[in-house]
């Protein structure tokens, strides 16, 4: 039995929507560029309200590992593809080292987007 090992790198999108188009989404995209991801179902619970939605996971996956940028920047393209596509507006994604609130409303203020 062969076995490898890579630093542990996990990035989470957080985002609602329906979970067969999300998975949908996640098909083409991993298809394109040679990918693999989870989808899994989220209920968000919040003040006045609920919704439902996905966590799309990547990991440093050791039999073609790499860095926290490439995959930060896989999720990055990936979120930008399922807003669009479950007609949402905004999106998380969850990284090693911060959170990031991504949003297109003209409405909102994104603070310390950088």
């Amino acid at each position: 039995m062969k076995t490898q090992k890579a630093p542990t790198i996990r990035v989470d999108i957080f985002i609602a929507g329906d979970l067969a188009q999300a998975k949908q989404v996640c098909r083409e995209y991993c298809m394109e560029i040679g990918a693999c991801v989870t989808v899994e179902p989220v209920d968000y619970i919040y003040t006045g309200g609920e919704e439902t939605g996905v966590r799309v996971g990547l990991i440093n996956y050791p039999r073609f590992p790499t860095d926290q940028y490439a995959i930060l920047d896989k999720a990055g393209e990936l979120a930008r593809r399922l807003m669009d596509r479950l007609c949402q507006n905004s999106y998380s994604i969850v990284g090693p080292e911060s959170t990031k609130w991504y949003s297109r409303r003209p409405d909102d203020s994104i603070q310390n987007a950088a």
